[in-house]
């Protein structure tokens, strides 16, 4: 008899049957049990700055050794990497990369970290979580760049062994979610509240996409819920869309309209608010309370770090983030 299995990773509970592959096109189940067709099998290695991840309050100016594979268990049509996040794995040039190999070149090129990004960690969980265990124990540090399109029980497992997590916060409605991503707001939201509740460093990502989520209405109702359930202090990146996979008919977004919802994510109570994707002087960590400038960015480049320890030299206030 065949026996059918549900896999309880990502909000989509994929019923499989027997050599059937889920919709992440990584799992599948063979004999009532799920295998990972990506374990230490990426098909995306590089040594990048930390700015790019984007993360702006962990440890600034070093790198991080980024992996990914094939797969994603959403599927944005602004995708910037599709070519391998909707890709299968025989369809993509892939290591064999173990997790312990992992580390040790992290280790080899000086990477203060570890990041699983490009395409969505949860589809090569156990290869992330087996990693991370390792990474912990050689002070190697673990961050991810996801979705946040994952269940609770899974996040937390590997929330033991993470120090940070940028999230796509890709809009703060159903119907966008829905329309443009294949999935749902509402499990998003909550993998946020649990990243918090396991104390793991969060920094939010919104890819502002004009007619499609730059309501500025909702970018305040969106930046409420932050500050609310997470608090003043999370990072919230803007970054400016350029058109991509199935988004080829929308404009880049303009300047002014990322300037725009900077200033409704302050005044909604964020004190840590910047633009990717363009030069500006967004890009720099001003204090919340004098706003001189404690570090100055040249898009993925650090020219300056003036933080004195977790506080402003200037002032005294203190600086949320992991700095040393």
């Amino acid at each position: 008899m065949k026996k059918k299995v549900q896999c309880d990773l990502c909000p989509t509970e994929c019923v499989l049957e027997e050599y059937q592959v889920g919709g992440c096109r990584t799992r599948i189940n063979r004999g009532g049990v799920l295998y990972s067709l990506v374990y230490g099998k990426p098909c995306a290695v590089a040594v990048d700055p930390i700015e790019k991840k984007p993360f702006f309050h962990f440890l600034p100016g070093t790198t991080a050794f980024s992996i990914a594979t094939a797969g994603c268990v959403l599927g944005c049509k602004f995708c910037q990497n599709w070519q391998i996040s909707q890709a299968r794995p025989e369809e993509t040039d892939n290591y064999d990369l173990p997790p312990d190999e992992v580390v040790r070149r992290a280790m080899f090129y000086s990477c203060r970290s570890i990041t699983y990004t490009y395409t969505e960690p949860t589809v090569f969980f156990e290869y992330m979580y087996d990693t991370a265990q390792i990474a912990r124990d050689r002070k190697v540090k673990n961050t991810m760049h996801t979705c946040g399109y994952i269940k609770e029980r899974p996040l937390r497992e590997v929330s033991k062994y993470m120090d940070a997590a940028d999230v796509d916060l890709k809009a703060f409605s159903e119907d966008f979610y829905s329309r443009i991503c294949g999935g749902r707001l509402r499990p998003v939201l909550d993998s946020l509240t649990v990243l918090k509740d396991e104390g793991v460093w969060i920094e939010i990502t919104n890819l502002v996409i004009p007619t499609l989520n730059d309501d500025m209405k909702t970018i305040k109702e969106m930046c409420r819920w932050i500050v609310k359930n997470l608090g003043a202090d999370v990072p919230l990146h803007l970054s400016r869309f350029f058109p991509h996979y199935r988004l080829n008919n929308l404009p880049p977004t303009p300047p002014e309209t990322l300037q725009d919802a900077r200033k409704t994510a302050m005044e909604a109570g964020l004190k840590y608010v910047y633009i990717g994707n363009v030069r500006s002087d967004a890009e720099n960590t001003c204090c919340p309370k004098c706003r001189r400038i404690l570090i100055g960015r040249a898009g993925y480049a650090v020219t300056q770090n003036a933080l004195s320890g977790a506080r402003c030299p200037f002032c005294g206030t203190a600086i949320a983030g992991i700095w040393n």
